[in-house]
């Protein structure tokens, strides 16, 4: 057998290199950089890489700190605790030499989470123009992790990131939940506040925790193992690939789509109507593939070759939109708002003609209800509701699922969490559930372990949680229901069991139509009573609004009894308590009538003579739900039982 010489020094070389990895110059991990804040009063950990042994000398402050770098290339020190404020100045020497600018101390938060955390100000801005403008602040700083997953092993970095400051052009790419928040608490303190956003939509709670902690929950512990096989997760991600490609060419082959559809004075009186908004299936029994819609405007002389905004709702699932003809833009998914900017010249005194291409992939494709669809020009508004022309340019079988790999249990951790559980921060915002919610049963218990690991990661056994209950979604019903939302929302109530842990009703702030509601100024609002009372200590705030704490059966009335009810009980409209239900042994509920009485609510109906168990806005949209306390801040949903 001929031996490649070549090739074994080469095989040789390269185990080596995994073996006993070489840094090289000191490197410094991506959040530890320039424009940084620091978490203020407690040691901070400034760490990196270099080659083992290699000695790393830290400067800051009129201060020097010296360590040797470890057999496995890593070095860290520990700062002393440092006041808030700033700016500094950081040099960190081995081989190389970096020099860090602009650096602060203040507070540090973490807001995790899935698509409510992540979701940004550009895509709520229509509610907050003017805060947007008003922005600019040096001592309020963002850092977006971005969204990795891997499901092998926690990785030693992200894989990007900067620093930045807020101001009206930053801060639209930003959370819109970690900004206002931020913004409060520097209102309040005047203190330096960073935001690490490490957020990804769609994820799971499962996905940021760790394969060890995954082995108390055997379902998602063997999502995980299957995952970590490269092999396994090779194999689904070409065959999903290619059953996408497949689908794509088929649509494409059937695609009767004219180029012309979308050109003013193209004769539709052939095209049937549609009335806009409406779902596709139930409307006009279209599933999935490709359909064309337009309408015909007429526009005054005065709105001629004018600047415009066209808000198109929500589309379900991507849409390409023309204006005369003309390309105005276009969205891959359902879930943005569908906003585009008219530039000058398009439009033209008389008949003016839009015109949206949909692509929709599953069954339930459509415009949404209940969102503005409406063309802005000059500050004056023209409806685009009511009736469209349509024509179908191919109708073929759906799209094949893929594995939405953000939802998987590890990833995330491996990949954006843990790479930066060295870094100091005062304490996490947590904004998740919504994919839970399909599996909600034992999410307290997911969440506890989750919160265990985080603390034991931060070396933090009191690190404060602040978690936001889901609001309500979807359509409301007219009788009492099983509920998973409701289910879910019970299960974020149990953690205020949890020590140094916060729960944020967030209900009265969801949309019926919109799984990411927009009023998030409002979410951080509460969110941040939360903060100032149980972090930071300003105890005389009533941060929290109605619990559940007991009930008694008397007669045929249960009496409930409520925890955090600040200056007393109230309804929001002052109207008699409503979305109460209640049963019997039975389990049949009916609606309750309800009274309140001092701290106590008691609940009835002549429909139920023993009864057992109340339910408080036990639904998916419990809209109407309206009990509070007097200073605003709503009921949690619960159930007795």
């Amino acid at each position: 057998m001929k031996i490649n010489i070549k090739k074994l020094i080469i095989s040789a070389v390269v185990l080596l290199i995994i073996q006993f990895p070489s840094f090289g110059d000191v490197r410094l991990p991506k959040l530890v950089s320039e424009g940084m804040i620091l978490q203020r009063e407690t040691p901070v950990k400034i760490w990196g890489w270099a080659d083992a042994g290699e000695k790393v000398n830290v400067k800051f402050n009129k201060q020097a700190f010296e360590t040797i770098t470890s057999a496995d290339g890593k070095w860290s020190v520990m700062l002393p605790p440092q006041k808030a404020g700033g700016p500094f100045e950081m040099t960190i020497s081995g081989k190389n030499q970096i020099h860090l600018k602009n650096i602060l101390f203040g507070d540090v938060w973490f807001c995790s989470g899935q698509s409510n955390m992540e979701t940004t100000l550009s895509r709520v801005s229509p509610l907050y123009e003017k805060e947007i403008e008003t922005s600019g602040n040096p001592e309020i700083r963002l850092f977006q992790v971005p969204v990795r997953w891997n499901f092998r092993q926690p990785q030693t970095d992200i894989q990007g990131g900067k620093w930045e400051e807020a101001n009206p052009q930053n801060i639209l790419k930003y959370t819109a939940v970690g900004y206002f928040f931020a913004r409060g608490l520097y209102n309040k303190y005047k203190i330096p506040v960073g935001i690490i956003q490490c957020a990804a939509g769609g994820s799971a709670a499962e996905s940021w925790i760790s394969e060890e902690t995954l082995k108390a929950f055997p379902e998602q512990y063997a999502i995980a193992k299957q995952l970590a096989d490269s092999a396994y997760l090779s194999n689904l991600l070409t065959s999903e690939r290619n059953a996408t490609k497949k689908w794509t060419e088929e649509l494409g082959k059937n695609d009767k789509s004219n180029k012309h559809w979308a050109i003013p004075g193209f004769d539709d009186s052939e095209w049937p109507v549609f009335q806009l908004p409406g779902n596709f299936r139930e409307t006009i029994g279209f599933e999935s593939g490709v359909i064309w819609f337009r309408k015909e405007i007429e526009l005054p002389e005065s709105c001629a070759g004018k600047p415009a905004y066209l808000e198109m709702g929500r589309i379900v699932d991507s849409d390409s939109v023309f204006v005369n003809g003309t390309f105005v833009g276009s969205v891959s998914y359902q879930y943005p708002p569908r906003r585009y900017n008219i530039e000058k010249g398009i439009l033209k005194a008389g008949k003016n003609c839009v015109t949206v291409k949909v692509i929709s992939q599953s069954v339930n494709g459509g415009f949404i209800k209940d969102k503005p669809y409406q063309l802005t020009i000059a500050g004056q508004k023209y409806d685009l509701k009511g009736s469209w022309k349509y024509n179908i340019g191919a109708k073929i079988r759906p799209a094949p699922v893929s594995t939405f790999l953000p939802s998987k249990p590890t990833g995330l951790f491996n990949a954006m969490l843990s790479p930066i559980s060295n870094y100091t921060i005062k304490g996490v915002a947590w904004y998740q559930g919504e994919t839970n919610a399909e599996r909600p049963a034992g999410y307290a218990k997911v969440l506890t372990a989750l919160f265990a690991e985080w603390r034991s990661l931060w070396n933090n056994n009191e690190l404060p949680f602040l978690c936001v209950q889901l609001p309500e979604f979807m359509e409301t019903k007219t009788e009492p229901t099983e509920s998973d939302w409701a289910v879910l929302r019970n299960e974020q109530l149990k953690i205020r069991t949890v020590p140094n842990t916060s729960l944020v009703v967030a209900l009265g702030l969801g949309e019926w139509n919109d799984i990411h509601p927009m009023r998030k100024k409002e979410v951080s609002e509460r969110l941040l009573l939360a903060a100032l009372k149980n972090v930071y200590g300003e105890k005389n705030l009533v941060a929290s609004g109605p619990v559940y704490q007991s009930m008694k059966v008397k007669g045929n009335k249960i009496e409930i009894s409520f925890a955090e009810c600040g200056s007393g009980l109230k309804t929001t409209d002052g109207k008699e308590p409503k979305y109460f239900a209640i049963a019997g042994a039975d389990q049949q509920f009916v609606w309750a009538n309800a009274e309140i009485r001092k701290n106590k609510v008691i609940v009835w109906s002549e429909k139920v003579k023993n009864p057992v168990v109340v339910r408080y806005a036990w639904a998916d949209n419990p809209d109407g739900a309206n009990l509070c306390n007097k200073e605003g801040l709503p009921a949690s949903p619960f159930t007795t039982k």
